[in-house]
C-alpha cells in the first residue's frame, strides 16, 4: 500500500468504495414519534456522503429491541419510508450506506418495553448503573432470560429487518454484535451464564451471533452483510474471561460466511489491541474494518501494517461532514460538541461547517 492508503479504492462485498474512510455508526436520538427517520436525518447523512461508506446509527427491528428514546426503527412501513428519504438523499450525492441493526437486550427498561415487560437477555443478570429513558434516568433492572423457544424469533426478526432495509434502499446491513447489546451479551461469558446450547463454551455463546448473521446473509446476500464486534469494550457492564479466545473464534466462524466485512472496535491506544487485532486479522480473511479514536496518521499506519483494510471514524465524522476532503488536504478539523450528541435539533447535527462554507 501507499503511504496514504486511506484514499485508495477497495471492493467491499458488492460495492466499490472510492476510499477506505468509513463513517462509524453513532446513536444520535433524533428520530420522530413512532421511531421514524426524519428529513433532518436525511440531510445529516447526505452531508457525509463523501465517505467511502456510511453506516447508520443502530436501528431496532422490533419494539422489544428498543432501549433509548428516539432511536429509529425498521419494522413499520412509516419507518421504511423515512429511511427511504435518507438513502435517496445519500445516493443522490453518490454515496453508499449500510443500516446498522440491533436488539439492545438488557439495555432497556420496562418503561421502554411493550406492556411494561422486562427487557430480555441471555441470563437474568442486570447491567450496572442507569440508562436514559422516555421518563428520564432509570436504574437498570434485572432482565428476563430468553427461553430457547424464543431465539428463532430473534433470528427471524433480524432477517425481516434486513429485508425491510433493502426495501428502504440500503446498500447493505451491519449486524450489531458489539457494545453490550443482545448479541454481545450472548457472546461474552460475563453476561451469558446459560447452561443450554447457547451458553457455556465459546461455540455455544457465539451460536446466536452466527445464526443471526447467516439469516441476514440468507435474506439479502452475504456480500451485503457486515458484522460489528467490540472485544475489549467494557461499556454496559461487559466482560469476558478470555477475549482472545472468544473473538478469534467468532472471527474465524464469521469468515466462513463470505461477508462484506467485519467491523472491529479496537481502540488506539489500548493495551489489548496489539494482541487481539492481529488474532482477528489472522482468522478473518475478508475486508476488515477497525474503529477506535483514529487520526489520519494512525489510520494510515494500521492500513499500511495490514492489520485492517478500512477505518471508521466516529465523532470526528460527526463534526466534519466533509472529513475525507479535510484529511486529504490536511485541513483543520471542527471540534465535536458533546452536549449535542444525543437528541435535539439541527444544532450540533447538521450545522457543522464544511471547508467550502
Amino acid at each position: 500500500m501507499s503511504q496514504q492508503p486511506l484514499f485508495t479504492p477497495i471492493t467491499v462485498g458488492s460495492l466499490k468504495l472510492p476510499s477506505r474512510i468509513v463513517m462509524a455508526p453513532m446513536t444520535r436520538n433524533r428520530a420522530a414519534e413512532g421511531q421514524v427517520p426524519t428529513p433532518l436525518m436525511a440531510e445529516y447523512y447526505a452531508q457525509r456522503a463523501s465517505a467511502g461508506l456510511l453506516i447508520t446509527e443502530a436501528t431496532q427491528f422490533s419494539l422489544q429491541g428498543y432501549g433509548y428514546p428516539n432511536t429509529p426503527g425498521i419494522h413499520t412501513d412509516a419507518q421504511v419510508a423515512g429511511w427511504r428519504r435518507v438513502t435517496d438523499a445519500v445516493h443522490a450525492r453518490g454515496g453508499r450506506i449500510f443500516l446498522q441493526m440491533w436488539h439492545v437486550g438488557r439495555i432497556s427498561h420496562p418503561v421502554m418495553q411493550p406492556g411494561g415487560a422486562l427487557p430480555v437477555a441471555p441470563s437474568a443478570i442486570a447491567a450496572e448503573g442507569t440508562l436514559y429513558t422516555v421518563e428520564g434516568p432509570k436504574s437498570f433492572v434485572t432482565p428476563r432470560a430468553l427461553e430457547l423457544s424464543e431465539l428463532p424469533g430473534i433470528v427471524q426478526g433480524f432477517a425481516n429487518g434486513a429485508r425491510r432495509a433493502m426495501e428502504a434502499g440500503f446498500d447493505g446491513v451491519e449486524v450489531h454484535g458489539a457494545n453490550g447489546y443482545l448479541l454481545d451479551q450472548f457472546l461474552r461469558d460475563g453476561s451469558n451464564h446459560r447452561t443450554d446450547a447457547y451458553g457455556g463454551s465459546v461455540e455455544n455463546r457465539a451460536r446466536l451471533l452466527l445464526e443471526v448473521t447467516e439469516a441476514v446473509a440468507g435474506a439479502i446476500g452475504a456480500d451485503r452483510t457486515g458484522v460489528r464486534l467490540s472485544p475489549m469494550n467494557p461499556f454496559n457492564s461487559m466482560s469476558d474471561s478470555d477475549p482472545a479466545k472468544t473473538f478469534s473464534y467468532a472471527a474465524g466462524a464469521l469468515d466462513k460466511l463470505g461477508l462484506a466485512y467485519l467491523h472491529v472496535m479496537a481502540p488506539v491506544p489500548a493495551p489489548e489491541t496489539p494482541r487481539i487485532l492481529p488474532l482477528i486479522r489472522e482468522r478473518f480473511r475478508g475486508p476488515l474494518m477497525t474503529n477506535g479514536g483514529h487520526t489520519l496518521q494512525s489510520a494510515n499506519a494500521v492500513l499500511n501494517d495490514k492489520l485492517a483494510d478500512l477505518v471508521s471514524f466516529g465523532s470526528t465524522f460527526l463534526a466534519n461532514p466533509d472529513l475525507p476532503e479535510r484529511l486529504l488536504k490536511g485541513a483543520p478539523l471542527n471540534t465535536p460538541d458533546s452536549s449535542t450528541f444525543y437528541g435535539g435539533d439541527a444544532r450540533g447535527y447538521t450545522d457543522y461547517p464544511a471547508l467550502t462554507a
